[in-house]
């Protein structure tokens, strides 16, 4: 399949080459901060719907690209539309996020099947393959997916949850029930990361949202492993496309994450030290990351000094400029331009 390839410095950034000035791209970087994201919200009846319309996927993907010449565009979608394309029931109430018809019982795993990925997310992937086209060469286009155990929360707490209760019960008290839907969901994402290489990502991030509520062994057991296997999946159908592993609020147990044989590069939230990550994971991995979101919010002085820290800490290695999370709907769209120009004016020192 002849498409147009990325060539930028994000994609070499990936690959291990250290720039003057890293690429920057934010996580969220489509979304309510902006009045014509918002706009085009205003036109469509549910959120599921926003994300299968391709025309309007497309446009809120290169919206931000326009307005601040990020180095990546991140395909508008949602983790969420793999449980929905499994059979799962699953919505978004305005003012409280995703909702979904919760799983209680391992007798309800068998009305979830990976037959109907590729015909029910077909709107996903005609958005990535329009998208792409639309890209100027030099930016890449990233597809993503939920990491498996953050896929398990939403389907078994049935939403967001304060403690994860069910669904840590569930893995800690029923480990073998639980194996099995960590398993159905390995092959679903590596299905849906696959689909949409094929329609023309340049790249994929993973994101374990909820890996930091784990306790080490389980943390292994049930985030690393199943990412681990998922990057081997989908590489033994794409062995080249670089592969970002996101797994959220883990602290010092990121170590057991750095993998370059398996992950491209770490993004790293912002309760990792940028000192720290520098030294422990930054001479064997690419990184990503890690202003904090309300920094952005906050602007100014404060902004520039924190954004400045981390590029004078990070940026002398292979480093991609990001968020420790994603963007907030509150964020004033002056402020991501200011940071982007931070980023682009930046000097190496010798910090």
């Amino acid at each position: 399949m002849s498409r147009q390839k990325a060539e930028g410095k994000f994609l070499q950034t990936l690959a291990g080459t250290r720039f003057p000035t890293p690429p920057v791209w934010l996580m969220r970087q489509a979304g309510r901060y902006l009045p014509e994201y918002r706009a085009i919200r205003a036109t469509t009846k549910s959120f599921l719907e926003f994300c299968y319309t391709p025309d309007k996927a497309i446009e809120v993907t290169l919206q931000p690209i326009r307005r601040f010449g990020f180095d990546a565009a991140i395909i508008f979608s949602d983790i969420l539309v793999v449980p929905d394309a499994l059979g799962q029931k699953v919505w978004f109430e305005e003012g409280e996020g995703p909702k979904l018809e919760a799983l209680t019982d391992p007798s309800q795993f068998g009305r979830l099947s990976r037959a109907r990925i590729v015909d029910h997310l077909a709107p996903v992937y005609e958005a990535i393959r329009q998208t792409r086209a639309a890209l100027p060469p030099e930016t890449a286009l990233l597809g993503f997916a939920g990491a498996p155990f953050t896929l398990a929360c939403y389907m078994i707490e049935g939403s967001g949850s304060r403690d994860f209760a069910k669904v840590k019960s569930w893995a800690y008290g029923h480990p073998e029930s639980f194996a099995l839907l960590i398993d159905l969901l390995v092959e679903a994402v590596v299905d849906h990361l696959a689909y949409q290489v094929e329609a023309g990502v340049d790249g994929v991030q993973l994101f374990d949202s909820w890996a930091g509520v784990l306790p080490e062994e389980q943390l292994f057991h049930w985030s690393l492993d199943p990412m681990v296997r998922i990057a081997k999946g989908l590489r033994e159908r794409h062995p080249k496309i670089p592969i970002i592993a996101f797994p959220r609020a883990v602290g010092p147990a990121m170590l057991m994450y750095r993998r370059p044989e398996t992950f491209s590069a770490l993004s790293i939230d912002t309760g990792i030290g940028a000192h720290w990550a520098a030294k422990e994971l930054q001479p064997h991995i690419c990184l990503q990351g890690n202003l904090d979101p309300i920094m952005l919010v906050a602007g100014g002085q404060v902004m520039e000094r924190e954004a400045t820290r981390i590029l004078d800490k990070l940026g002398h290695g292979p480093f991609v400029f990001n968020l420790g999370h994603g963007v907030v709907p509150q964020t004033p769209p002056e402020n991501v331009a200011h940071l982007v120009e931070i980023v682009h004016n930046w000097k190496p020192g010798t910090s």
